[in-house]
Order: structure tokens, then sequence, then C-alpha cells
């Protein structure tokens, strides 16, 4: 377990200061992470890496030359915001362009996208590459949905090397494709990590026994087996792997880096006796063992566990996997000619509080309330959403609710004491729920809340039908960004029939209250029912009916949101 820590919701940020105090010599600080603090001669593409902090050296330690030029970085196990990978991205651009990689996590893929929608908007030519190297998280046919682990320092690494051969963003993103394809990773777990704080680790496994198929936010495995040998662990990672070999490579002489990879509390000795039965079966198997490495590239916290990543080198990745670079936590070789940067201040972009009338400022208040109401009532329930998630997620919904909950009601009280409508109140607050909350929840509510803030708008009185107007808004907005459909086991099965009822009921004549109470009950109702769903996407999705006879937590949440809005709407009448 962690125990040295001072305020666990601080110690993410706590960490990254210290992180970047320690090593000046390669990053310096900017808002939502990490950049170089060096640059070379000539300017070059720039890949822009990122995730949850607690995979430590992933992501900031894999920042300086010949490697990454910044490290976007999120809560524990929560992807950084659209803002902070924003921020990373543009203080690292050097005028060619920027790679965005990272692992294929459904939290991450919305902010990255989001920063790269931004990216693009203010004309910078910005791509993006996603890891999909667990071979345990989706069959072959479906490679585009697996996770990414210890692959991220294959692919990362070869797009840092792209770069600064010089090589421009078509190059750099076609290198960085073709390494996430020559890549394949397997892990195992003996026992889960716990957080700062937490009373308990995100997932057990019984003595003895050993989950295959973990991820590394603490998502708990796909099966579970009894404890082999170290041999024994050695053939299951190779066999496992061979029986998937890149499509147009032969594994009689092929080249293959193999990265033995301690996931956070595996001792480096057991590391190496793990890996010298992998190098013998590797060497029978007719493979050429090339620049092998054992030790810790992406860890899980404290978590037990290993993983073994094989990448396939050919003529193009074998160079740049070997070329230089000087990192705080990987390095090669010798990389000259770098000089220091200017350390600038970040600059905060200023709250802009516009006129607003005064029907929209008394709905501003109510939000603020309903905001503050929906924060107490998330620290409360914060440890049972965790544990539901945790049946067959990774357990940190109820964290990343907290969080979320409690920088938007922070926000939109700020706003509201000077004069805010509810437009601007909304606006901040789904800002600030996306930046502190991370994770796909975070993204989600962030959006919600900005799409129920411009239907509200800041000059016009709220009544119920533009209050129904608006949470149509945030279930349209939740299902296109998404992507989620009723009975894929998410929270959209909860929004639907609690926006679709309000709506029918208002649009009949009801008052707003009556209205809500009907569609909580509606929302609550299809939240219990999910427990008879299998999931269909998000990290539960690869767990299959593990999940079945639990709710979905998401569901569950807004359910819980629904009755605590109706509360605060019952004191206004």
């Amino acid at each position: 377990m962690t125990r040295l820590f001072n305020d666990p919701d601080d110690f993410a940020a706590e960490s990254a200061v210290g992180f970047a105090a320690a090593s000046g010599h390669w990053v310096r600080p900017v808002t939502g992470g990490v950049v170089r603090s060096t640059r070379g001669a000539e300017p070059t593409v720039s890949v822009v890496i990122g995730g949850g902090s607690g995979h430590y050296p992933a992501f900031a330690g894999l920042v300086g030359p010949g490697l990454a030029h910044g490290a976007a970085m999120g809560n524990l196990f929560a992807s950084p915001s659209a803002h902070q990978v924003h921020s990373v991205a543009t203080a690292a651009h050097e005028g060619r362009g920027v790679l965005l990689s990272y692992g294929n996590y459904a939290g991450d893929v919305l902010h990255f996208t989001q920063a790269q929608e931004r990216m693009r908007a203010a004309g910078i030519d910005c791509r993006t590459v996603v890891v999909t190297d667990d071979i345990s998280s989706a069959p072959a046919s479906e490679i585009d949905k697996r996770r990414g682990i210890a692959g991220d320092l294959v692919v990362f690494k070869v797009a840092g090397a792209a770069a600064e051969a010089g090589l421009d963003l078509d190059d750099v993103e076609r290198l960085a494709s073709l390494a996430n394809a020559h890549t394949r990773t397997l892990g195992v777990a003996f026992g889960g990590c716990t957080l700062p704080g937490a009373d308990e680790p995100l997932f057990t496994v019984p003595e003895g026994r050993m989950a295959v198929g973990l991820g590394i936010h603490g998502e708990p495995g796909i099966d579970e087996v009894d404890v082999p040998t170290a041999a024994g662990l050695a053939a299951l990672f190779v066999s496992s792997l061979l029986e998937e070999i890149p499509e147009g490579v032969e594994q009689k002489g092929a080249r293959v880096v193999p990265i033995l990879n301690g996931l956070g509390s595996v001792k480096y000795e057991e590391l190496y006796v793990v890996y010298a039965e992998i190098d013998r079966l590797l060497v029978e198997a007719g493979i050429v063992v090339v620049s092998p490495e054992v030790g810790e590239f992406c860890t899980s916290f404290d978590m037990a566990g290993v993983s073994l990543t094989l990448l396939w080198l050919d003529d193009e990745l074998e160079p740049l996997w070997h070329a230089s670079c000087d990192t705080a936590a990987f390095r090669r070789g010798a990389v000259e000619g770098r000089v220091a940067v200017d350390t600038v201040e970040a600059v905060e972009e200023d709250i802009v509080i516009g006129p607003a009338s005064d029907g929209s400022r008394r709905a501003a208040a109510t939000i603020e309330r309903a905001l503050n109401a929906m924060a107490a009532m998330l620290d409360a329930e914060a440890d049972e959403l965790g544990r539901i998630d945790r049946i067959a997620g990774d357990g940190d919904h109820g964290i990343g609710m907290q969080r979320g909950s409690r920088a938007a009601a922070a926000a939109a009280s700020a706003v509201a004491a000077e004069g805010a409508g509810a437009r601007t109140a909304l606006q901040q607050a789904g800002d600030a729920w996306a930046d502190k909350g991370g994770g796909t929840s975070g993204a989600i509510w962030g959006e919600m809340l900005v799409a129920l803030g411009a239907t509200l708008g800041d000059d016009d009185d709220v009544d119920a039908a533009r209050t129904a107007a608006g949470v149509t808004a945030m279930k349209d907005a939740v299902m296109s960004f998404g992507k989620a459909k009723v009975g894929d086991k998410t929270m959209i099965d909860a929004i639907v029939p609690f926006a679709d009822r309000l709506a029918d009921l208002v649009d009949s004549g009801a008052d707003l209250i009556s209205a809500w109470a009907d569609a909580a009950g509606a929302a609550d109702q299809a939240a219990k029912d999910t427990a008879d769903l299998t999931a269909k996407l998000g990290r539960a999705r690869s767990h299959g009916d593990k999940s079945i006879g639990t709710p979905d937590p998401g569901a569950v949440s807004f359910a819980l949101i629904a009755y605590t809005v109706l509360d605060i709407l019952k004191g206004n009448d």
C-alpha cells in the first residue's frame, strides 16, 4: 500500500511538482504536465504523450531528447483533461506539427481527441497514434479495441527517434503506427494496487492465484490461474505472445526485443529469474533476441504484477529503437547539441463574466446549490461507487466523480458570486469537472454541463421547457461524444429514459418538479436494470459477463444525481 502522502487528493499534483524539481535536466513544468527543458539546433515534429499518473516512468519519465517532447499528466489512473493535453502540446510544439500518442482508453481518447481538435482549429497539424498492444483486452479481429499497456514505451520511443531524425509528421505518424502494429503484450498480477488514502486495493487475487490479462489502471484480469513457477510464467508469456505474430513477420529468424516489465512491487531479482527462461524459450523458437529490457517501464502504482512485451523489429524499426535518447527514466547512447529552454510561467486564461439577466442569475444560484449538493452526495457515495466499479472496471469511478463534482461546484460558486448567468456558471463548472475529474466520466460530465449551459443561456429566464431542452442537449452531447447507446451498460442507459421522460411530461404541461421526480424514478429503475446487462463499452467490456449482477456505476451515479437535484428544485419551489 501507499504510505507516504499528505492529502490523497493532492498526491498526483505534489508528485508532479517533485518530479519536475528533481528532473530539471530533462523537463520543465507547464500547465497540465511537463515538456523538455532543452531544444535541438533545428525544430522537429513534437511527440506528446500522456495518461493518468501512477504509472511512472510512464509518462513524464519518458520526456527528453530522442523520446517524447512533452507529457500530459492526469490524476491517479485518470486521463488528463483536454485542457491539460492542449496546454502541453502547445508548449511542446516547435512549428512542425504534433503527434499525440497514448494508451487506448476511453477517457484518454475523448480528452486527447478534444485537444487535437483545438490544435487543428489553431492551424497546427496534429495527428494521433493510440497504443493497442494488450492481447488480452480484445481478439485479434478487434485489435483497434485493445488497450495500451507497456507497449507504450515502444511506440513513444520509435516516434521520438523518428522526430529526432528530422522526419516530417507523415513519417513520424507512419512509423509510430508501424511500431504499434509490431508490438504485443500480456500481463499478469498477483495482487491489486492501493491508491493513496484508500483502505483496500482496487482488486484482490485469492492467495496462491494469479490474474491473467490485467489492466494497468487496476482492472482485474480476464482469467485466474494458480501461481506458476517463474519458468511456468515465462512459458505462459512466450506461448501466448507467439500465438499472435504481427502480419507479414516470419517467426524463424525474426529479430525481437523482449521487454519484461515490473508493475510496481515485483523485485528486479524476480524479474531476472523469469527473464532467464523467456530468453531460452525465445531462442528455442528460432527468434533472435535483440537488446532485451528488464525493469519498470509502465507500472501500476504498487501492483504485484509483471508483463512481457515483444517488439518485432524490421529494417525501419530497429535503428529507431536503438537510436540515442536521454530522459529521466530511459537512456540510450548520448544526445548532443542541446540548448536550455528558458522557463516560461504558465499563463491561465482569464474568466470573462458577461452580462446576464436577473432570471439567469437566479438560475445560476440554483445551479450552484445543486452542484454543491451533488458534490456532498458523491463524497458520501464515493466508496460504494468505487466498489461496484471494481467488479469489472478499475474502481476509480467514485473518486473521479468526487473530484470532478467538487471542482465543478467550486467553479460555479466562484462565478455565481460575481453575477454570472446560468450558461457561464455551467461552462466554468463543466471545464472544471473535466479538468479535475479526468477519465471518461470527467470528459462526459464536462460536455454535459457545457451543453446544458449553452441551452439555458445567460439572457433569459429558465423555465421548465428550457430546462427540459437543456437536459435533452445533455443527452445528445454524451451520446455523440461517447458513441454509446442504450443497452451498452453505460450512463446512457439512465440518462436517455430520464431526458426523454422529462421532455414528454413537460411538453404535456407538467410542472418541472413533478416531471423531474417522475424522470428521476425512470433513471433509477434503468440504472438498476443495468445489472442484467453485459458491458459492451469501456474498461468493463473485456471482462464479458463478469459485470452481470452489478449495475453500471455511471448509470447509478447519474440516478443519484437526478434525485439530489430534485431535492434542490423542491427547495426552490
